[in-house]
Formats: C-alpha cells, structure tokens, sequence
C-alpha cells in the first residue's frame, strides 16, 4: 500500500468515528435536554464535513495518480484541501467566540455529568484520531496536518469543556465555561492562520523565508 492510499485509509477511519461521536453527542443532548451538548455536537459534524474534505482529496489524488489523461500536479489537490480546511477552521472558531459570548451574556442551564461525559468520550476520540492521523511528513503534507489541527482544534474545546464545567459545577461559576471556550477559539485562530499562510504559499509556488533558511 502507498503511502497516499495509507493515509486514505486512516483518515477514513477518523471521518468514521467523528461522525459516530457526532450522532452520540446530539442525541444525547437532545434526550438530556442540554443545548451544550446539542451544540458541540453540531461542532463535531462541522468537523466530519471538513476531515471528509480532506478524505476526498486523498482520494482525488489517488485516481488522479492512476489517470493517464491528468497531467496537473497531484501536490496541489492537497494544498488546495488545506487551504480550504484552514478557512473552515477560521470560520468555526469565530461561531465559538460568538456563541460563548451569547452563553456569558445570557448563562442557561447546564446538566453538568452528561455534559462532562460526553466532553471525555469526544476527547477520547480525538486522542485516538490524532494517533491514526500522526505521519511523518505531516509539515509538507497540507491536507494530513490540515486534518489534524481539526482534530486537535476538537480536543482543545473537549479539555476546556471539562475543566470548564467541573468548576462550573463545583463554585457554581457558569461564565468559565464560555470563557474557555473564547480562550480555546484563539488558539484555534492561530493555528488556521498558520496553516492558511503555508498552504497559501504552497499553491502560490512560494516558500516561506523561514523555510529557505533551514534548507541552508
């Protein structure tokens, strides 16, 4: 097996059990009655769509690679997937800024033990996707690091989920769990800034300066 069709497979795998934590977390939430479940579930189907994207890039590659009439550069398919993850994680971490500030402004009742629950269950996931997903060439392959920032960008709302509501539940503080949701959407910010700016440059022909300096 080459290594695209390798990286196919488990990123395959990582669209499968997003989307099986997804449809857990929504019907959970709907059956509890918690919109913090309802809506980190939606969160993780955002993600379902954007890993799939980067799936089907794989597969792109992979038939354009065993077609004799394509003559384009394989490389850039990838870029391009990442380019377009990079947007899509720009785009959901400003919807979590938003909708925390909502929370701060007006604070709803959490069920607080289905909601950590469910917040470990989706970490563990992402531990697990993170594994299937780690590769060597991760930095020069956009569409592979692209998928794992999504994954990592998961997890870091998961941690800040369930260190926001154990204080929440033990000092009766509803507001942590907005605020380390604002906290976590920054760091996501910069991590689809930097793959925005490398993806970007990859498309453009160019190299980042960084990049000729360690090739020296």
């Amino acid at each position: 097996m080459d290594n695209t069709s390798l990286k196919e497979r488990r990123i395959g795998w990582v669209v499968v059990l997003t989307a099986i934590t997804m449809v857990v977390e929504i019907f959970f939430g709907l059956i509890s009655g918690s919109m913090a479940l309802f809506a980190d579930g939606i969160h993780m189907g955002s993600h379902v769509l954007a890993i799939g994207l980067s799936w089907i890039a794989y597969i792109f590659v992979r038939k354009s690679k065993q077609s004799k009439s394509f003559s384009g550069d394989s490389d850039k398919i990838l870029s391009l997937s990442g380019y377009t993850s990079g947007l899509l994680l720009l785009i959901f971490a400003v919807f979590i800024i938003v909708k925390a500030i909502e929370r701060f402004i007006n604070p709803i009742e959490i069920h607080y033990k289905e909601a950590i629950l469910v917040a470990i269950l989706g970490l563990g996931v992402n531990v697990l996707s993170a594994f299937l997903l780690h590769h060597k060439q991760e930095h020069s392959d956009h569409n592979i690091r692209a998928a794992c920032l999504h994954v990592l960008a998961d997890a870091i709302p998961s941690v800040s989920a369930i260190i926001g509501l154990l204080a929440a539940m033990i000092w009766n503080l509803i507001f942590v769990d907005a605020i380390a949701a604002i906290i976590s959407s920054f760091v996501i910010i910069k991590w689809s800034i930097g793959l925005l700016k490398e993806s970007g440059l990859s498309l453009l022909d160019m190299k980042n300066k960084t990049d000729k300096h360690h090739s020296h």
